[in-house]
């Protein structure tokens, strides 16, 4: 009797998991309700596809201090996993520089891709709980545009995302954030970030 209710409870649970995965992230149900008319009007595209979007966000960390430290990489790789909800891949040195003890093929830093769900979830996460808990918080640039639509920003300190517990960290390690969107111009993108909570500084 007990194997059925374990069994019983677990499918429930299963069900459950998989109607919270169904429903759309919150920030992908603002831009298609608030963000895609707020455009439209404002650049006076003349159709939704011209909309700007968000396609994809790039995470990644240097591991130049620690390249040679099998457990603090292995710490890193499981500290940006739990950040990003997603297994980072690590970026390979293209070629030796004596100066920096770099050898080709060197493991040098940790990179993860976000898309789809995973991405919306993060840009929420980030905007709402991670940038509020910065010490000083006055808002993000709004210059570190790349003239193409991207938009790349630094954080100093992993310590921020609620994910990390502040007794288990190693070392303090920045990273690396770029917004990859569809948009023509910084201004467009700009735009659409802005819609979709990003503070900038005014």
């Amino acid at each position: 009797m007990a194997e059925k209710k374990t069994a019983k409870a677990k499918k429930t649970e299963t069900a459950a998991l998989k109607a919270v995965k169904a429903e759309p992230s919150r920030v992908k149900v603002m831009y298609d309700k608030e963000v895609v008319p707020y455009l439209m009007k404002k650049f006076g595209y003349k159709s939704v596809m011209q909309v700007p979007r968000l396609v994809k966000i790039v995470i990644n960390t240097g591991l130049g201090d620690i390249k040679d430290n099998q457990k603090s990489m292995q710490t890193t790789e499981n500290e940006l996993k739990l950040i990003t909800g997603q297994k980072p891949i690590y970026c390979k040195a293209t070629k030796s520089v004596a100066n920096f003890k770099v050898r080709e093929g060197m493991n040098i830093g940790l990179k993860v891709t976000l898309r789809g769900r995973r991405m919306y979830d993060f840009y929420d996460k980030l905007v709402s709980i991670a940038l509020p808990r910065v010490r000083d918080f006055r808002g993000v640039s709004a210059k570190a545009f790349d003239g193409r639509g991207n938009y790349s920003m630094g954080l100093k300190e992993q310590l921020i995302f609620p994910e990390i517990t502040y007794d288990q960290v190693e070392k303090i390690r920045g990273m690396d954030v770029c917004f990859v969107t569809t948009a023509q111009t910084d201004e467009e993108a700009r735009e659409l970030l802005a819609a979709l909570g990003m503070p900038f500084k005014k």
